[in-house]
């Protein structure tokens, strides 16, 4: 199971937010770039990037950033955030990053997550946000009566790369991450699944490792500048 380490971008910076709050910010590197290399140096195979700015706008806000990242490390990187159109994709792909996360457009517009898919294998993943198993979409800003599962399901013959799958309630708020509903999503569909919200520990990883359910990875973000796991330690554990 990978682990993946977010760097959430809001205004240029590294930041964590507490249930997908915008009002709810914690500034922890005003160099996203730098905060990349750490965790590149402490062995991390694969990087989370999330525009926040974007996901409000619908559009990439954050885009000087995310390329020092990418200028800066040579793992590959998937991003979310503002990415609702072809042209979008193909820009963002065509400036390395290994994936696309389509969030907003899978509930808005699921042929853009077809087409997408079949023009780029393997680099076309889906966001999956939910709050109570509801899916929530523009930055969690809006609730949808879809539920998560169901939308899960009608991608099965897309040929998209990975789900990442939030629970919103537990997205920075350390409590854990919902390992039944998540087990429950990889139990429902034969794409890759990765879990995200609420990683807190490396007891938190192994739990979401051994749940029953084959997951592709983790998603770590607060935890990580916290401190509350060393990514060293949790890559050694998770290999073990």
């Amino acid at each position: 199971m990978i682990l993946y380490p977010a760097i959430d971008l809001k205004d240029g910076q590294a930041v964590r937010l507490l249930r997908g709050d915008m009002d709810k910010v914690t500034v922890f590197n005003d160099d996203p770039a730098a905060q990349a290399r750490a965790f590149v140096e402490a062995g991390c195979e694969w990087l989370h990037l999330v525009d926040l700015n974007g996901a409000f706008a619908g559009a990439p806000v954050n885009a000087a950033a995310v390329e020092a990242i990418l200028a800066a490390c040579d793992v590959p990187a998937q991003l979310g955030g503002g990415i609702r159109d072809m042209a979008t994709i193909e820009t963002w792909l065509s400036k390395g990053l290994a994936r696309v996360i389509l969030g907003t457009v899978a509930v808005e517009n699921p042929d853009l997550v077809r087409e997408a898919a079949r023009a780029f294998p393997g680099q076309v993943a889906v966001g999956i946000d939910a709050r109570n198993g509801m899916v929530a979409t523009k930055g969690w800003a809006e609730e949808t009566n879809v539920d998560a599962t169901d939308l899960a399901r009608s991608f099965e013959d897309a040929g998209v790369a990975a789900i990442i799958y939030t629970d919103i309630n537990r997205d920075g708020a350390m409590q854990g991450p919902n390992v039944a509903a998540t087990a429950a999503l990889a139990r429902a569909v034969s794409i890759p699944v990765i879990a995200s919200g609420g990683v807190s520990s490396v007891a938190d990883l192994i739990a979401l490792r051994d749940c029953g359910a084959t997951l592709d990875g983790a998603i770590s973000g607060r935890a990580l500048y916290d401190g509350a796991i060393d990514l060293q330690q949790a890559l050694a554990a998770l290999r073990g």
